[in-house]
C-alpha cells in the first residue's frame, strides 16, 4: 500500500483519489511535523500573555466581540463543534468525506493553524485506519468554510459523532476504539483549526475534476464513432486547420479523432458531402473549451489543497496571528459552476451527434437505426432520454455562486454556495455518462449497418467492448438494461482503458 507524505505544499489530485478510493495512506512528514509544532509554540506564547485572539481568547462570528478565559478555552473548541454541526440531508459518500481528511490534514500541515501536531496525527490515523465520519450533505454556505460538515467530521475526534468503520456505521467513539484510536481533549484555536475551511467542497470537486478527464476522453470516443459512422468529411480534423486556431482544447480534441477514425473503411467510401452539420465538424471546437475550462478548474483546485484555508493563521517567523477570510469558498464555487456548464455541453453535443444517427435524411441509415418500422421503434425513445438529461442539465448549470444569503447577523453577509455548485456538478457529470452511453449505443448499431466496412483502428475498439455487453437490436426490446450496461463500460472506463493500451494515451494537452 502506497504512502503519500504531506507537509502542506505538494498535494495533487491524484494524491487525493489514491487516498480516497485507491487505499494509499497519508503520513505527516517530518517537514510538516515541524511546522506544525513550532506554530504551536507562538500561540501558545500569545494565550498565555493575554493577546486577544480570534477563536481562541474570543468567541467566533459575531460574538467576536465577547472575549474567552484561558480557562475557558478547552470548553469554547468543544462548544464550537458541537453549535456548527448542523447539517442535514444524506450523508457524503465516504469517499469525498476521506478525500476532505486527506485536504484537510493537508492544510493543517502548513503550520499556519496552531493546533498540535498530535491532534493532527489522530485525524491522519482516522482516515488510515477506514473511520471515516458520518457527515450530512447539506447545510454549508461555502463560508467560513464547510462548518457544519467539517463539524461533523471533527465531532468523531472527540469520540463523538457517528462513523463507518470497516463498512459499518457506528457511533463514532465505539469506531475510534475498534480502529484503536483514542478520542482527543481540546485545546486553543483546535475545534476552529479542523473546521474553518473549504475541504468538503475542495474534496468532492477534486475527484469529480479526476473523473471529468476520463469522462471528457469517453465523449471524445463517441464523437469519433458517431462521425465515422456517419461518413463523415475528415478535413473537418486536420491538423492544419485546428493549428490555426491554436487553442489547446480543440486542437487535442482534433488530434485524437484523428487517431480514432484511422484506417475507417466506412469513411473511405466518400459520401460526397463537402461539409457536415456542425454537431459533427464543429466536435473539436465544442468539446475543446470544456477541456480547457477542466484544466483552469484543475489549477484552482490544487491551489486550495495546498493553501492555508483557516482563521486566524499564526505566522511563526514574525511572532504574529491574522484574522483574515482565507477560508471563503468562492474560487471553488466559481469553478465548480464554470465546469458544471463545460460538462454539460459535452452532454448537449452528445445528444446532437444521437439525433443525427437517429435521422435518416441525415444518417442516409434505416429510421431509428432498425429495420421493420412500424412494427419497430428502434431507439427512437433512448434519444428522449438523452433529451431530458440535458435539459435537466440546463437546469443544474444556472450557477449557485452568484447566490449569497447573509448570515451570522451580518458578520457573515456574502458566502460561496460552493458546496451545492460541487453538488450539482457531481448530478450533471452522473447524466453526461448515460448520454454519452446512449450514443456509443446509437452509434455501434449504425456500425451494423455500415457492414463488411470496417470502423476506424479507435472506434472499432469501442464497438468491440460495447458488442461484449450489448447485442445488435434486431427487434424492439427493453433498452434501459443495455443502456445501464454501456453507461457502466464508460463509469468505469473500460472502452477508454483499452483504447489507451492498444493505441497509446489520448492526452488532453495539444503537443504543438
Amino acid at each position: 500500500m502506497s504512502e503519500i507524505q504531506i507537509d502542506g505544499n505538494n498535494l495533487t489530485i491524484e494524491q487525493i483519489h489514491e487516498i480516497a478510493r485507491g487505499g494509499a495512506r497519508i503520513a505527516l512528514s517530518a517537514k510538516g511535523k515541524k511546522q506544525v509544532d513550532r506554530c504551536r509554540a507562538v500561540i501558545e506564547d500569545m494565550v498565555s500573555s493575554g493577546e486577544a485572539i480570534y477563536g481562541v481568547t474570543t468567541g467566533i462570528g459575531e460574538f467576536a466581540r465577547i472575549r474567552v478565559s484561558p480557562e475557558q478555552g478547552s470548553e469554547l473548541q468543544k462548544r464550537i463543534i458541537y453549535s456548527h454541526a448542523a447539517g442535514t440531508g444524506e450523508p457524503f459518500p465516504p469517499e469525498v468525506v476521506k478525500a476532505a481528511m486527506a485536504i484537510r490534514a493537508n492544510v493543517l500541515s502548513k503550520g499556519y493553524s496552531g493546533v498540535r501536531s498530535s491532534i493532527l496525527e489522530t485525524y491522519i490515523e482516522m482516515a488510515n485506519r477506514g473511520v471515516i465520519p458520518i457527515v450530512a450533505e447539506k447545510g454549508s454556505v461555502g463560508t467560513s468554510g464547510d462548518l457544519s460538515p467539517m463539524s461533523q467530521l471533527a465531532e468523531v475526534i472527540l469520540g463523538e459523532g457517528e462513523a463507518w468503520y470497516q463498512g459499518e456505521r457506528m457511533p463514532g467513539g465505539q469506531a475510534m476504539k475498534r480502529a484503536g484510536l483514542q478520542p482527543i481533549t481540546l485545546s486553543f484555536k483546535e475545534g476552529l483549526g479542523l473546521i474553518n475551511g473549504s475541504q468538503m467542497m475542495t474534496g468532492g470537486l477534486a475527484l469529480l475534476i479526476h473523473d471529468a478527464e476520463r469522462l471528457i476522453k469517453n465523449a471524445i470516443i463517441a464523437g469519433a464513432m458517431t462521425i465515422d459512422a456517419l461518413k463523415s468529411v475528415p478535413q473537418a480534423f486536420d491538423a492544419r486547420l485546428h493549428g490555426a486556431r491554436p487553442y489547446n482544447g480543440q486542437n487535442a480534441v482534433a488530434a485524437i479523432i484523428r487517431r480514432l477514425i484511422e484506417d475507417s473503411e466506412i469513411i473511405a467510401d466518400k459520401s460526397g458531402k463537402v461539409q457536415d452539420g456542425y454537431s459533427l465538424r464543429c466536435t473539436p471546437q465544442v468539446i475543446g473549451p470544456s477541456i480547457d475550462a477542466l484544466f483552469y478548474a484543475r489549477g484552482q483546485v490544487e491551489i486550495e489543497i495546498n493553501a492555508a484555508a483557516d482563521n486566524p493563521l499564526f505566522f511563526a517567523d514574525d511572532h504574529a496571528h491574522l484574522a483574515g477570510g482565507n477560508f471563503h469558498g468562492q474560487p471553488i464555487g466559481l469553478v465548480a459552476d464554470f465546469l458544471a456548464i463545460a460538462m454539460s455541453e459535452i452532454a448537449d453535443l452528445s445528444e446532437r451527434h444521437t439525433n443525427r444517427l437517429m435521422n435518416p435524411v441525415l444518417s442516409g441509415l434505416p429510421d431509428f437505426l432498425v429495420e421493420g418500422r412500424g412494427l419497430n421503434s428502434g431507439l427512437m425513445v433512448a434519444q428522449y432520454t438523452a433529451a431530458a438529461l440535458v435539459s435537466e442539465n440546463k437546469v443544474l448549470s444556472h450557477p449557485a455562486s452568484v447566490d449569497s444569503i447573509s448570515v451570522s447577523a451580518d458578520q457573515e453577509d456574502h458566502v460561496s454556495m460552493g458546496p451545492i455548485a460541487v453538488r450539482k456538478l457531481g448530478e450533471i457529470m452522473r447524466n453526461v455518462r448515460a448520454v454519452i452511453a446512449i450514443e456509443m449505443m446509437a452509434a455501434a448499431q449504425a456500425f451494423d449497418f455500415r457492414a463488411p466496412k470496417k470502423p476506424g483502428a479507435g472506434t472499432q475498439i469501442a464497438y468491440e467492448e460495447i458488442r461484449k455487453v450489448v447485442t445488435h437490436l434486431e427487434d424492439d426490446r427493453v433498452l434501459y438494461p443495455d443502456i445501464e450496461k454501456i453507461r457502466q463500460l464508460v463509469e468505469h472506463n473500460t472502452i477508454l482503458n483499452r483504447i489507451e493500451t492498444e493505441l497509446g494515451p489520448l492526452s488532453l494537452k495539444w503537443e504543438r
